[in-house]
Order: C-alpha cells, then structure tokens, then sequence
C-alpha cells in the first residue's frame, strides 16, 4: 500500500466514525417516514373503499 491509499483509508475511517452516528439516524428518520407514508395511504384507500 502507498502512502496516499493509507491516507484515504484514515480519512474515510474518521468521516465514518464522526458522521456515522448521523447517517444511521437520518436512515431511521428516513424508513420512519416511509411507514408513516405506507400506513396513511393504506387508511386512505381502506376508508375510500367503504363510502
């Protein structure tokens, strides 16, 4: 390995240790929107289906 692969290997080893605590929280915020969204649509076709 040359010096600069290192070098981005350290990088990317801190970038993920310092955001990576951010990132899994936006990914849950994230999946927790789409259930939300799932969910509502499921109750807006179940309640359109019985007018």
């Amino acid at each position: 390995m040359n010096l600069q692969l290192v070098g981005d290997l350290v990088t990317a080893a801190l970038v993920v240790r310092v955001f990576g605590s951010d990132v899994l929280a936006l990914l849950r915020r994230a999946a927790a929107a789409g259930v939300r969204v799932g969910i509502s649509e499921l109750h807006q076709g179940h309640t359109e289906g019985k007018r």
